[in-house]
């Protein structure tokens, strides 16, 4: 008993100290924003502060959450995609924005009462603190005092109030807890949950992601083949019972299905102003504002933006992002041949940091997206040093980089050189982690939860941690099977 309340005042210990860092992480990041904002306004409520705020702030005081007040009708209030499009320039009208669904439903959220650029930041504030907030407490549960790494590193503080990052790193996040709630024991020694039914209720939440920005609706195939490869017995009960074909394809049918759910409405409302969102993604260019390797590094190869550029990045880019995804399983499927496991959370992580690598979009902020991986997977402190040392002079560097264009004043030397220093040093360990990530542990307790170890009796724990699964026509185990 006493070792448990130990255990206990550790975990809340943790949780307060990590509660407090969010907090004031959340409380620098939003003073460091507000200064684009504020009196005097132009009639279309812009801030005249605006983008530029103070220039000698040590933080860019930039945030995509005032800059989209203008331009997509966000300040007219109306209900996104239903009524809009895309012009043949590519200029969205009608209420349509430049992200999926849900976000936009988000930013429309945030704009209810707000008649100033300020005011919807102000409102998008307090939509997204439930989100750090939660994602917080998710990773000190699944990790303890690992979840530093994200409550008291910079990415916080620069891009918690930058764009809606933090509602999708939930759903990422939250899948990650359900499967480990699920595979946990009961005191009895049971699963919480069946694995099938953990990774449904998973892929649900990475559909609800996908419908934000895309990103966590990839790591539905690493999670379909965890439970094709049942979960973490892994390779002893595959070879006691096969593969577990049906499972998987629960898996990615609930995922699809909440995806469809989601967008019909959408589809049906205002099918062209869903289809712009689409195509003005489609058309977008790897230019300077996309902070890519092929503008940083492809461009000087073929005498600047040309045709010949465009082209190539508009090939080379999918492909190497499929390739990206092909590896990241290959991968995780050599682990599983190695250790009996398949490492769907690792092959999460290799899979975006290939799609963070190759896309011709890697904006600063998405460092949000990678961070809780750095925190769940035993990643060398090398790499998570280098990265956010990388992030930090990025992000220093590169809204002073969009100033200095917009002036036309001199180039600073030290702001050329932080965003090519940032650029690279990312691209180099992103492909490091495409590897790394696939192999790496997971750390305590975490593993112990998805392994089903993290009773406090002393009872041994079942060789076999899948519960008998009423859906699975193929499962005829006797309870004696389980025990």
């Amino acid at each position: 008993m006493g070792s448990l309340l130990s255990g206990r005042g550790n975990i809340a210990l943790v949780l307060i100290v990590s509660l407090l860092l969010t907090s004031i992480a959340l409380l620098w990041s939003y003073h460091a924003k507000i200064k684009c904002g504020g009196e005097p306004f132009f009639p279309d409520g812009r801030s005249k502060h605006w983008p530029v705020g103070d220039p000698d702030a040590a933080i860019p005081c930039y945030s995509d959450l005032m800059y989209l007040w203008i331009g997509r009708d966000i300040n007219n209030h109306v209900f996104p995609f239903i009524h809009g499009g895309i012009n043949a320039d590519g200029t969205l009208f009608g209420g349509v924005v430049e992200y999926p669904v849900l976000s936009g439903v988000l930013m429309y959220l945030g704009a209810i009462g707000a008649h100033t650029d300020t005011e919807f930041f102000q409102h998008s504030v307090l939509v997204l603190i439930p989100f750090a907030i939660a994602i917080t407490i998710m990773l000190a549960l699944l990790t303890r005092w690992w979840v530093l790494l994200w409550a008291a590193t910079p990415p916080l503080v620069l891009y918690a109030f930058h764009n809606w990052e933090l509602p999708v790193v939930f759903t990422a996040v939250a899948a990650v807890a359900v499967m480990a709630f699920g595979g946990s024991r009961r005191a009895d020694g049971e699963r919480r949950l069946s694995l099938r039914t953990s990774a449904i209720l998973a892929a649900i939440l990475l559909a609800v992601g996908f419908c934000l920005k895309l990103y966590p609706g990839f790591f539905v195939l690493p999670l379909a083949v965890y439970v094709l490869t049942r979960g973490h017995d892994g390779a002893a009960a595959v070879a006691r019972r096969g593969l577990d074909w049906v499972g998987a394809i629960w898996v990615a049918g609930a995922a699809t299905i909440s995806v469809i759910a989601i967008q019909a409405p959408f589809m049906i409302l205002g099918f062209e102003g869903w289809k712009a969102a689409l195509s003005f993604q489609g058309k977008r260019q790897a230019e300077v504002d996309t902070n890519s390797i092929w503008y940083w590094g492809l461009r000087h190869l073929t005498g600047g933006e040309t045709d010949t550029y465009h082209s190539l990045v508009g090939v080379l880019s999918p492909a190497l992002i499929l390739l990206a995804f092909v590896a990241s399983v290959f991968l995780g499927w050599k682990v599983f041949q190695r250790t009996g496991t398949y490492p769907w959370i690792g092959v999460c992580g290799s899979m975006l940091a290939g799609f963070m690598l190759f896309h011709k979009v890697h904006s600063p902020q998405y460092t949000l997206w990678i961070l809780p991986l750095f925190v769940l997977l035993q990643v060398r402190w090398p790499i998570i040093l280098g990265y956010l040392l990388a992030d930090l002079a990025l992000d220093l560097t590169i809204f002073r980089l969009f100033g200095i264009y917009t002036s036309g004043s001199p180039m600073q030397w030290w702001v050329i050189g932080g965003v090519n220093f940032g650029v690279w040093v990312h691209a180099v360990l992103l492909a490091i982690l495409l590897v790394a990530f696939a192999r790496a542990p997971l750390r305590e307790p975490l593993r112990s939860l998805m392994a089903g170890t993290n009773r406090d009796t002393s009872a041994s724990v079942p060789a076999d941690d899948t519960d008998p699964d009423p859906l699975d026509p193929t499962d005829d185990r006797e309870e004696s099977s389980v025990r």
